[in-house]
Order: C-alpha cells, then sequence, then structure tokens
C-alpha cells in the first residue's frame, strides 16, 4: 500500500502512527473483545478514553484550572449558532473582526437569530488580503464579547496577534476564536480568551467532533430559550455527555493528542516543524515566476497557503500531475478557485519538499 502526501483543508491528513495504532486497536481495544466504536459511552472504558484526551488536551495547551473543555459535535459551524445563545443572556450585541468566509458564516449565522451584530473591524477594502491593526478593532457600546476567526482557512489569512477586546469606556468583553484550522499548530496562551472552538478536522483528529474551551465565568450567560444540546454549562456538568458524544472520533483525537505530546514533543516543537514547512513553501511561490500568493507577509498564514499561477489555462495540467506524483487535493476552494496548500500537523516535512520539488519542476517544464 502507497501513502499520498495529503493537503486537503479538511477531512486533513491524520499522523501514520495514528492511524497505525487505530487500525491495531479497531477490532479488539486492550484486550475487551470489541471495538472503541462499539463501547458504551458510559462505560469505565470510554470514560477512561475521555477523560485522558482532555488530560492530554489540557497539558498540550497549558490551559487554566479555571476552564472547561468540551467534546461536543455540529462542527464548528454549530458554534456560530451556539455561542450566541449561550453568550447574549445577559443582552448586547456580538461583535465582529471580519477576516474571510468563515468570519462572514459566523457573522450571517448570528444576524439570522438575533438581528443586529456589530463588525468592529473588517478585511473586505483589502480583499481579505491584511489583519486590521489593533486600532482598527473599535467595538460597540454595549459589545457582548468580540468574535474573530484566528486562521481563514479558505483565503489563508492569519491574525499575527490577540486581538483586545475592550469597549469604548474602557471595559473589558471576552473574546471568543474560532481556531478551527491552527488549534494545536503553536503554544497558546489560552488565558486571553472567553471561548475558543475548534473543528475536528485539520489538528485534532476526523471529522464529527469539535472541542470548545470556555472559561467558568461564562457558563452561566445563557439565553432562555437555547436549545438543550447547544449549553456549556449542561455539557459540562455531564462531561460532553448530555446525549450519545461522537465517541471514535473523540478516541482518535486523544491518539492525536498523544501523538503530539510523545513522538512531536509538544506544541514548541510541532510549531518549529510549522514554521520550517511554511518557511519552504513560501519561499518556492516568491522565488518563483509562476506562483503568487495575495496575502500580506504578516499575515500569510502557516496552515493554509492559497496560490494561483500566472496562467490560468495551466491550473488543470499542474493538478493532474500532482495528483499523478502522489500529491493530493491541491485544488483551492470553489468560491476563490486556484491553487491551496493545507499545511496542518500531520503534513511532512517530506510531504512539503516534495510539493516544492514537483512545483519547480512544473515551472521549469510549464512556466
Amino acid at each position: 500500500m502507497t501513502r499520498h502526501y495529503n493537503f486537503c483543508a479538511g477531512p486533513a491528513a491524520l499522523p501514520t502512527a495514528v492511524l497505525k495504532r487505530a487500525r491495531d486497536e479497531l477490532l479488539d481495544y486492550h484486550g475487551h473483545g470489541l471495538s472503541v466504536m462499539e463501547m458504551s459511552h458510559r462505560g469505565e472504558d470510554f470514560v477512561a478514553i475521555a477523560e485522558r484526551s482532555e488530560v492530554d488536551l489540557r497539558e498540550l495547551l497549558a490551559i487554566p484550572d479555571n476552564y472547561r473543555v468540551l467534546f461536543t459535535q455540529g462542527g464548528a459551524s454549530l458554534q456560530f449558532a451556539a455561542l450566541p445563545y449561550n453568550l447574549l443572556g445577559a443582552g448586547g450585541r456580538a461583535n465582529f473582526v471580519h477576516t474571510g468566509i468563515w468570519g462572514k458564516k459566523a457573522i450571517s449565522e448570528t444576524r439570522h437569530l438575533f438581528g443586529d451584530v456589530h463588525v468592529a473591524a473588517s478585511s473586505e477594502e483589502n480583499g481579505h488580503s491584511a489583519v486590521p491593526r489593533q486600532q482598527e478593532i473599535v467595538l460597540s457600546a454595549d459589545a457582548a464579547y468580540l468574535h474573530y476567526t484566528a486562521n481563514e482557512t479558505i483565503g489563508g489569512l492569519a491574525f499575527d496577534y490577540i486581538p483586545e477586546a475592550v469597549r469604548p469606556d474602557g471595559t473589558p468583553v471576552p473574546l471568543v476564536c474560532d481556531m478551527s484550522s491552527s488549534i494545536l499548530s503553536a503554544p497558546l496562551d489560552v488565558a486571553k480568551f472567553g471561548v475558543i472552538y475548534a473543528g475536528a478536522q485539520k489538528n485534532i483528529g476526523p471529522a464529527g467532533l469539535v472541542v470548545v474551551i470556555v472559561r467558568d465565568d461564562l457558563l452561566d450567560r445563557a439565553r432562555d430559550d437555547m436549545p438543550t444540546l447547544f449549553g456549556y454549562r449542561a455539557l459540562a456538568e455531564a462531561g460532553s455527555m448530555v446525549n450519545t458524544p461522537a465517541t471514535y472520533s473523540w478516541y482518535l483525537a486523544g491518539l492525536v493528542f498523544d501523538w503530539l505530546k510523545q513522538d512531536i514533543g509538544g506544541l514548541t516543537a510541532m510549531a518549529a516543524i510549522n514554521a520550517r514547512k511554511a518557511a519552504r513553501l513560501y519561499a518556492a511561490i516568491d522565488g518563483s515566476g509562476l506562483y503568487a500568493n495575495p496575502v500580506t507577509l504578516r499575515n500569510r498564514s502557516r496552515m493554509n497557503v492559497p496560490f494561483v499561477l500566472a496562467d490560468p489555462r495551466l491550473e488543470r495540467p499542474f493538478l493532474e500531475e500532482a495528483e499523478a506524483a502522489g500529491l493530493l487535493n491541491l485544488k483551492g476552494h470553489r468560491s476563490v478557485g486556484g491553487m491551496r496548500a493545507s499545511l496542518y500537523n500531520a503534513v511532512s516535512e517530506a510531504a512539503v519538499e516534495a510539493l516544492t520539488d514537483f512545483m519547480a519542476d512544473f515551472e521549469k517544464r510549464r512556466g
């Protein structure tokens, strides 16, 4: 069997070591004669898996004790609705920094459910090529929280700082972040956030799971009309098991956390690897006459690298030849076109080297 190099934006590559371990445990988990997929989520075996995964995630991210970690369902898109339900119970408006398609979706869902929102800053005027500076972020006087997307998966636009969430009168409000495509790629100061949420299918594990990290003091700000399964308080008190969770996705996420700790050596080591991968690919793009990336240098994503070819007629042969060479899922999102290479944690340095070698060869032959 040949494993190709997978640059998909999500569901994304998983570490080979994790896949092999899951394969070995698939039919008979630790001598119990059944798969994790067949276990009761209430049984002591799965409860041990769930508890271990939370301990490992807390260690990786150095999550303070006054934060709850929730493993829930619906992906990050469900959180576009769950967040305002959980945080607008005391009134006020949701505030947003809009830097791309996923931020726009979060804004649209909140507006659809609760009417007025406030866009505190936007990168629309520059074509989402640069993140607004801190001084450009102006919250409303009634801001309940400030939401931003740390890394726009489609546009490859990433924040180079953590915003401050302060009303014009100086009152701080909770900072909320969609970290779906950048969580676990580097160390993080969780204490600067009120809520962090992330869909699993990038750096955490397979699709079917979302991780929410929420500060204790925000657990009781929910609206009375909130659906039960949305509730952060209920999920926290039930150990994320208000209903049957996505057990196998949760188990695989735990294997990824263990891989990051044991095989990689933690997030500082992972960040160094990710920096090298991104630097290599951006150097190949910037040093060519065929490829180009539209994002300003300070906001280039290390996780998702979009690029275009000088001659659009070469896009199809580029993709066809790349796939024949074992370089998969390089087609850009349908909304923007071009190419996109996602360099999540499980994408190896060898994969990026193979990609840049192919790009150089393709330019030599076709450029």
